[in-house]
C-alpha cells in the first residue's frame, strides 16, 4: 500500500526546544487528547488510540568520516483500530 504523507516538517532546533516539543506530545498522550501538529499554515490533528505501536529506532547512515546518526520515535496504528504492544523503557 503506498504511503501518503499528510504532514511533514524538518528544521534545526536546540535540544531544549526539541525536549519541549516531546514533552508537549507526552502531555497530550497522557491526557488522552488529540495531538495537533502545526507549522505555518499547515496542520494535522491525530486521535491516538489507547495502545498504538511505539517504535524507537537509532540509525547510522553513510561511511566514516561522513556518517549521520539519528533517533526516530514513531507511533503507529490502523485508522479506527486500537493496537497493543510490549513495554519499553528510555534510560
Amino acid at each position: 500500500m503506498p504511503e501518503e504523507v499528510i504532514f511533514e516538517t524538518e528544521r534545526d532546533q536546540t535540544r531544549g526546544e526539541i525536549a519541549a516539543t516531546l514533552r508537549s506530545v507526552a502531555d497530550k498522550l497522557d491526557a488522552g487528547e488529540d495531538i495537533t501538529i502545526r507549522a505555518g499554515e499547515e496542520s494535522v490533528s491525530l486521535d491516538v488510540p489507547d495502545r498504538p505501536t511505539f517504535e524507537i529506532k537509532a540509525e547510522r547512515e553513510g561511511r566514516a568520516p561522513n556518517t549521520e546518526l539519528s533517533v526516530e520515535f514513531e507511533l503507529e496504528w490502523d485508522e479506527g483500530e486500537d493496537s497493543s504492544g510490549g513495554d519499553v523503557e528510555i534510560e
